[in-house]
């Protein structure tokens, strides 16, 4: 699972990073199906968690579980270097969200390289609500690699709703599509999406994460 180390929103004093529900819920799925996880950030350690998912309205079951394990916990803490990172040694990757990805892993060469390594090795690659901006990087990398394919993302009216379309550095909806992305959302925002294109596994908004991760275990696994 690849997680973001950005935390600065734009025009506002606010802080993002990870949305750590979008972290627990496909951790906990993986976890339950007997996967094997590493954690890894662009600059090592602890990801930086966004206030607003850990307010009481946003706290899950699973976030809830994650404060009582010891072992997932150290690992949080402890997240690898990406850049250490080698596609071979794993079956899958997964992106989790929060608006951190817009600026570190939209940008990130080894991590888009790293999607391009998978991906063109027949290993599925999977990422939800914001994750999906580290696509932009491996369409960069391999131009064409986006081009046409069914993906799901965080929309711009979902952006809206948060507030948040004047602090951060582009709408992703916007840029997949002029990036030749097919979008597809859920007809009511913040419901759960899921889009499944070849290899290409990916998620809306945060209620999409566990829904997401369980089609990846189902790829995986037939």
């Amino acid at each position: 699972m690849i997680l973001t180390s950005h935390q600065q929103l734009e025009n506002t004093n606010n802080k993002t990073g990870l949305w750590l529900g979008e972290f627990t819920e496909p951790y906990y799925e993986f976890i339950d199906a007997g996967y094997q996880i590493t954690l890894a950030t662009p600059l090592g350690g602890r990801p930086p968690v966004d206030p607003m998912s850990e307010l009481t309205e946003n706290v899950t079951g699973s976030n809830r579980r994650f404060q009582e394990d010891v072992i997932a916990k150290t690992a949080f803490e402890r997240t690898n270097v990406l850049k250490t990172i080698d596609a071979a040694d794993y079956d899958a990757v997964f992106y989790p969200g929060g608006h951190g990805p817009l600026w570190d892993l939209a940008s990130d060469e080894k991590s888009g390289q790293l999607i391009l390594d998978f991906y063109n090795s027949g290993k599925p690659v999977a990422a939800v609500c914001h994750g999906p901006a580290a696509l932009i990087k491996a369409e960069e990398l391999q131009p064409g690699f986006i081009k046409g394919k069914r993906v799901s993302v965080f929309t711009n009216t979902e952006e809206m709703m948060v507030r948040r379309k004047d602090n951060v550095p582009y709408l992703l909806e916007t840029k997949m599509r002029e990036l030749g992305a097919e979008i597809h959302v859920a007809l009511v925002p913040f419901m759960s999406h899921v889009e499944k294109d070849g290899l290409l596994i990916t998620g809306q908004n945060p209620l999409s994460a566990g829904p997401t991760a369980k089609a990846l275990i189902k790829f995986l696994e037939q």
